[in-house]
């Protein structure tokens, strides 16, 4: 497990770099000049100390067991007829609601046919050269 060892190690480093630079937001200065070079202050830490200090820091106490819940009770199994009557109202809803789809889409094309008949005869006749 080396390499959670290297992850914590990396996480404390960025951690300590992100609170080395948070805290140092004040010694950022604005120029005067156009010629002036801003300051940057950050401090750096090494990978040991960072390293060292976060493995003195107590380990997680270990998961405790849960017992697992009871299952769910099945449902009662349907009788043949109250399926059959089911399917029956659900094909019928799903005919009428294809039809209704289909009688709109017949609706919409005489519109969209009908007025393109109307554009094409209010249209001028192209001059004859």
């Amino acid at each position: 497990m080396k390499w959670i060892r290297e992850r914590d190690a990396l996480i404390a480093q960025t951690l300590a770099f992100v609170q080395s630079v948070a805290g140092k937001k004040d010694d950022f200065r604005q120029p005067d000049t156009a010629t002036a070079a801003p300051v940057l202050a950050a401090e750096i830490v090494s990978v040991q100390a960072v390293t060292m200090a976060f493995e003195r820091v107590p380990a997680d106490p270990p998961p405790q067991v849960v017992p697992s819940p009871q299952p769910l009770p099945l449902p009662a199994p349907r009788a043949g007829t109250d399926f059959r009557s089911e399917m029956q109202t659900r094909i019928a809803n799903f005919r009428k609601h294809q039809e209704r789809f289909e009688r709109e889409r017949e609706e919409y094309c005489a519109a969209t046919l009908t007025k393109l008949r109307a554009a094409i005869h209010e249209a001028a006749p192209p001059a004859r050269k």
